[in-house]
This record gives structure tokens, sequence and C-alpha cells, in this order.
């Protein structure tokens, strides 16, 4: 019986490993959370495509090397410099989401191995100490059979909602959510679900809330008013629509459910002093009117009707400003979710991507719009792109058309 002892140590041992690479930097996140900021997500883009050109020979592993140190020291000036006051999302995609890893990753991985594993392989002491770690292509693999598995048993509830959180942590948020959708039709839906099943769509709509994620908070509320998970997305949607008044009274409920004086009732606390702040400007001016004067660029995107009927809902848009005379590291970005369009927008000085580069110091831009399926910041063949003419920071009814596709 040692061998079981054995395994199921080092099980736990890794599991809380795991769970600490992945826990302890969502919780050091600033309220802005510049990891899940178009920034950042282009400057995880830049590391995979240099993975991929050292990977193919087209860089060497000391130039690798040289430019990953760049693109971190790139990284951490932006986290320092990182906006204080706009994009108020922290509690989605910090402590949010360590609490959820927390609770989903070993779930999902003991789920995983009751149903699919083979726990007798234990008993065989021999056999169990020649078998090799798994590759995430194992782990989508017995994810892949969980989900014929539910094809066979598709009144299973609660084998679709541990369909339903793989898909999530593989990053297969469409599914994840359709799972979600089965869990509540063959099952009780309690508040949990249904935060799960809107935190999904959500993902899957391009990171926004709107429409039925947020309709599935609201159920979720209705259900459990002091549903700790629920209070935080409904604040997000409520930034998102830019109702201040109701995140911060959403923050307020939330800090009751929450241990007085913890870590996360002081993140809180700091949040709505931020979001109180960034609500007016000095002298009482709303703050998007005071922020006119700082260069930014408002204007609307279009696409043109015969690529109309190619965008999805679930595709993402990203919104650039670039310099005319400079690098193409654009100088301030938008990501949204792409539907619907037409879409108007606003680019400032609280979407640049580093402190020393600002929309309003950058002369003059085009503002280029792209429409992508994967969500990926580096563009990609069928991805759906349109630019505006040069202009000028603070210009005002900039139109952008898309209107061609990426070869």
């Amino acid at each position: 019986m040692h061998i079981l002892l054995l395994f199921w140590l080092a099980a736990l041992a890794i599991v809380a490993a795991a769970l600490a690479a992945l826990v302890a930097p969502l919780l050091r996140r600033r309220a802005a959370n510049a990891t899940d900021t178009p920034a950042a997500a282009i400057y995880r883009d830049e590391k995979r495509q240099l993975d991929d050109e050292l990977a193919a020979g087209a860089i060497t592993a000391p130039e690798h090397a040289q430019a990953i140190d760049e693109l971190a020291s790139r990284l951490a000036g932006e986290l320092q410099a990182a906006p204080r006051a706009e994009r108020l999302h922290a509690p989605r995609a910090g402590w949010r989401w360590a609490l959820g890893l927390a609770l989903a990753f070993p779930v999902v991985a003991v789920g995983l191995y009751a149903l699919l594993g083979n726990p007798q392989a234990l008993r065989e002491e021999s056999a169990a100490a020649q078998a090799p770690a798994m590759s995430k292509a194992q782990v989508t693999a017995m994810v892949d059979r969980l989900a014929t598995r539910m094809k066979e048993h598709p009144d299973d509830a609660t084998g679709w909602k541990l369909l339903g959180r793989s898909y999530g942590a593989l990053g297969r948020y469409r599914e994840a959510a359709d799972a979600f959708h089965q869990a509540a039709q063959h099952g009780a839906v309690d508040a949990d679900l249904l935060v799960d099943w809107a935190d999904a769509l959500g993902m899957a709509n391009g990171q926004t809330l709107a429409g039925e994620p947020t309709r599935l908070v609201e159920r979720a509320l209705a259900l459990e008013p002091g549903n700790v998970n629920a209070l935080l997305l409904a604040a997000s949607a409520a930034q998102e629509r830019n109702d201040v008044p109701a995140a911060i009274d959403l923050w307020r409920r939330l800090k009751v459910e929450l241990p007085p004086g913890s870590p996360e009732v002081q993140e809180i606390d700091a949040l709505i002093a931020r979001a109180e702040a960034a609500g007016q400007a000095p002298g009482g001016a709303p703050r998007e009117a005071a922020s006119s004067g700082n260069g930014a660029i408002r204007g609307e995107v279009t696409i043109a009707p015969a690529l109309a009927t190619r965008v999805a809902p679930g595709d993402t848009l990203f919104i650039y400003a670039r310099a005319v005379d400079g690098p193409r590291m654009p100088v301030a970005v938008l990501r949204e979710g792409a539907a619907p369009l037409p879409r108007a927008f606003t680019l400032d000085d609280s979407q640049s991507m580093r402190p020393d580069a600002k929309l309003s110091t950058a002369g003059k831009v085009i503002v280029e719009a792209r429409i992508s399926r994967s969500g990926d910041a580096l563009p990609a063949p069928g991805d759906l792109v349109g630019s505006s003419v040069p202009v000028t920071p603070g210009a005002r009814q900039v139109a952008v058309v898309i209107g061609d596709i990426v070869k």
C-alpha cells in the first residue's frame, strides 16, 4: 500500500506547486490588472512568436534569450507605470481567478482521473514507477474522451459541469459555455453554475459580460445574493457599461461577504477609491469630458457589407493607434468583442502600452481596426482589417472601415 500513499503525496505536492505558480502571480496583480490588458496580450503573443522562431531555427538561442530579456523589461515598465484610475477589472482577473483556480484545479484533475484514469494501475508498483508525466496533448485527449462520454450519457449534469470547467482550463470558452448550458438543462441550477456559465460565455464573446452573461449573473444573485463570484462578475459588468455607482454598490455588498480586514477587503477598498476618483475629474466634471483635451481620439469603426457576414459572435475587435513615423508598436490599444458593428471608440493615454510612448505625444497616427477569430493580438490569415487616414491626437469623428482580409 505504500505506493498508493507515495502517489497521493506526490499528487498533492504537484497540485500545490501548480496552484502556487498559477495563483501567486494573480494575487500580486494591481487593481488595473495589466496582465489582462491588450498590452499584455501583445507581449504574450510576441513571446510566443519568439519561441516559434527559435524552434524553426530562424534565431539562435542567445538571440532568443536577449529578446526575451528585452520583452520582460518592457513588460516590467508597463506594470510599474500602469494607470491607476482606468479599467477597473481587477476582481475578474485578480483574486477571483485565484480563488476559482484554487477550487477548480484539484476538482478538475481528480474528477478527470476518477472518470477517465485507471486507479487500479496504482497497485502495480513497477508500472507506476515508470509512468511518464502527462503532456498537454494527453490532458486534451482526456478532456475529449470526457466529451465523448457525455454524448453517451447526456443526463449526467455533474459530468457536464466537469467538462465545462475542463474546457475553461484549456481556454476553450465557447465549448465550456455550451457544457454549462447542458448542465443547466439536465440538473439543478444553482448560483455557482450560473456564474461559471456567465464567465465562460463572457470570455467566448470577446471578454465582455454584456447581454446574456449579465443576465446569467443577475439570475445567480437572485438565487444567492451573497455569492462572491456573482458579485464580482456583476461589478465587472457594471464597469463595462460605465455604471460606476452600480459597481461601487456591488463592491460594498461584496465586502460584507469577506473577512474584515482581509487583503481582499483592502483591495476592494482601493478599487472603490479609484472608481470614485475615476468617475469625476477635478472640479466635478465627468472624467470623459476632462480627458478630451488630453489627446483622446474618438471615432467609429464600421465594416464593409461584403465582410459583415464573416463576423462571428466570439470574435475579438482590436483598435490600435500607431505613430505614422515611428516603431510599429501601438501607442494605444483597445480590445473588445467584435459584435455589434458599427462601434464608437475612444483611444487615450490610459491605453498606452509603454509609459514613454503616449498617444498624446505621438504626433500623427493611424487608427487601425482588426477582427480576430482567435483573439490573438498578432495578425493571422483570415483576420478582417481596416485603417483610418493619418490623424493627430485629439481628433474627432475618425472613420475606420474594415474592408480587407489578412492573407
